[in-house]
C-alpha cells in the first residue's frame, strides 16, 4: 500500500509541475500548441502530396487555363490522335476549351480510318501562328516540330513516351519505358476514378465521371497500334491500361479501324521493297524509288521484317526532293534509331532517329559545296552501304 501511494504521488508530481508551468507561462503553452498544429498540418500536406497522382496533377494544371491547344506530332498516328482526344476530354471536364491540332497530313489508311470511324475533328497547322492559343499541350512528342516556327512553341504541359529533352513549363510526364502515350492517358482516367461503360449503357449514364466509348476505343487502339497489338515494345502499363479500357470499347468501331481498305500504291510499294531488296547477313535494305504516298514506306518496312532470316530492315523511297527512310529491327544488336542516325551523320540536310525497334529519317536535296548545282553528293548505292555498315555497328 505504501509503494502504491508513493507511485501515485510520483505520477501526480509531473502533472502538478506541468499545470504550474502552464499557469505561469501561458505564452510558452500557446507556442507549443501552435507548433503542434503546424506539425500536423505539414504531416497532412505531406501525405496528400504523396498520394497526389499524375492524373490529378495534370487535371489541376489544365484547370488553371481557360483555353488550350493540344498539339500532336506531324502526320499523327492512332497513339497521338487518341492521346489528344483524351486530353480534350479531360479539358472539357475542367470547363476548359481545347483545340486538337497537328501538322503534316493524316495519310496512312489506318490513321484515316481512325479519324473517320471515331468522327474526330482535328485542325491542321502549317505555321506556329496557326496554333489556337499560347497554352500548348504536347502529346506523343516532347518537342514541337514539323512546321514553321515550331522552335518558338513553349508548351506548358508535355505527355509522351518517347525519349527526348523536351519538357513543359508547368507539367511534364515523359515515360520512355512505356510502349504508348495512350497508356499514360488511360492511367490518368483510372487514377481520377472515371468508370468505363459499354456502348449500350452510355446513353443511360448520368454524371461526368465515366469514360465515353469513343475515348476508350481510341485509347485502346492507340495502345495496340504502337505495340503491334501488344506484341512489341510493351510495358506492364499497356496491359493494365487495356484491361481498364476493355469494358468501354466499341468492338465494331475497333474492327473498322483495324481493318481498313488498303491503298493500291501501298501494295505496289510493298512488292517493290521485296523484289528490290539487298540482303547482307541478317539485314535487308530496299530502295523503292519514287512514291506519292510516303506512308507506304514504313508499311513496306513492316512487310520486309516478315522475311525469314531477316532481323533488321531499312526501306527508302523518294517523294519530290526528299528521300525518306524507315527502319525496323528485331535484332538486339541493332538499335534502329541510332543506326539510321549514324548512317546519315555525314549528310547535309538530313535527320534520323527513333527507338531500338523502329526508326525513321529524311534526307533533303543535296547540293555541291559551293551551292552551284543541285546534284547528289552521294549515290544511292553508297547510302545503302552506309546503312548496312550502321546496322553492323561499323559506322
Amino acid at each position: 500500500m505504501l509503494r502504491a501511494a508513493v507511485g501515485q504521488a510520483g505520477a501526480a508530481a509531473p502533472v502538478d509541475t506541468a499545470t504550474t508551468t502552464a499557469q505561469e507561462n501561458p505564452l510558452l503553452v500557446a507556442a507549443a500548441v501552435v507548433g503542434l498544429v503546424v506539425a500536423l498540418a505539414v504531416l497532412v500536406w505531406g501525405v496528400r502530396r504523396l498520394r497526389r497522382t499524375s492524373g490529378g496533377s495534370f487535371l489541376r494544371t489544365l484547370g488553371k487555363r481557360e483555353e488550350v491547344a493540344v498539339l500532336m506530332h506531324p502526320n499523327p498516328d492512332p497513339d497521338a490522335m487518341a492521346s489528344a482526344l483524351a486530353v480534350g476530354e479531360l479539358a472539357e471536364s475542367a470547363d476548359v476549351d481545347a483545340t486538337l491540332q497537328y501538322s503534316g497530313q493524316i495519310r496512312h489508311q489506318e490513321n484515316r480510318a481512325f479519324e473517320t470511324v471515331l468522327d474526330l475533328e482535328f485542325d491542321r497547322v502549317e505555321t506556329a501562328g496557326d496554333i489556337a492559343c499560347d497554352e500548348v499541350v504536347l502529346v506523343d512528342h516532347n518537342e514541337a516540330r514539323g512546321f514553321a516556327g515550331a522552335d518558338s512553341v513553349d508548351p506548358f504541359a508535355v505527355v509522351d513516351h518517347h525519349p527526348g529533352d523536351g519538357t513543359g513549363s508547368a507539367f511534364s510526364d515523359v515515360r520512355p519505358d512505356h510502349g504508348s502515350c495512350a497508356s499514360i492517358l488511360a492511367e490518368y482516367f483510372q487514377q481520377l476514378g472515371w468508370e468505363t461503360v459499354t456502348p449500350e449503357e452510355e446513353d443511360d449514364i448520368e454524371g461526368e465521371r465515366y469514360l465515353p466509348t469513343t475515348v476508350a476505343t481510341g485509347l485502346l487502339y492507340g495502345i495496340q497500334s504502337d505495340t503491334k497489338h501488344l506484341t512489341k515494345g510493351c510495358s506492364e502499363a499497356e496491359f493494365a491500361a487495356s484491361a481498364y479500357l476493355y469494358d468501354g470499347i466499341d468492338e465494331d468501331n475497333l474492327d473498322r479501324i483495324a481493318n481498313p481498305q488498303v491503298d493500291a500504291e501501298v501494295l505496289d510499294v510493298k512488292a517493290r521493297a521485296i523484289n528490290e531488296r539487298s540482303v547482307r547477313n541478317a539485314f535487308a535494305v530496299s530502295d523503292v524509288g519514287e512514291v506519292s504516298n510516303v506512308d507506304a514506306i514504313p508499311q513496306a518496312a513492316d512487310e520486309l521484317t516478315r522475311l525469314e532470316g531477316v532481323t533488321a530492315v531499312v526501306v527508302m523511297g523518294q517523294k519530290d526532293d526528299t528521300l525518306h527512310l524507315s527502319g525496323r529491327s528485331r535484332d538486339d544488336r541493332v538499335h534502329m534509331g541510332r543506326a539510321l542516325e549514324a548512317a546519315v551523320s555525314d549528310v547535309n540536310d538530313a535527320s534520323a532517329g527513333g527507338h531500338a525497334r523502329m526508326g525513321g529519317g529524311q534526307i533533303g536535296p543535296q547540293v555541291t559545296a559551293d551551292g552551284s548545282e543541285d546534284v547528289p553528293v552521294f549515290g544511292r548505292e553508297e547510302l545503302i552501304d552506309w546503312l548496312f555498315d550502321a546496322m553492323d555497328g561499323e559506322r
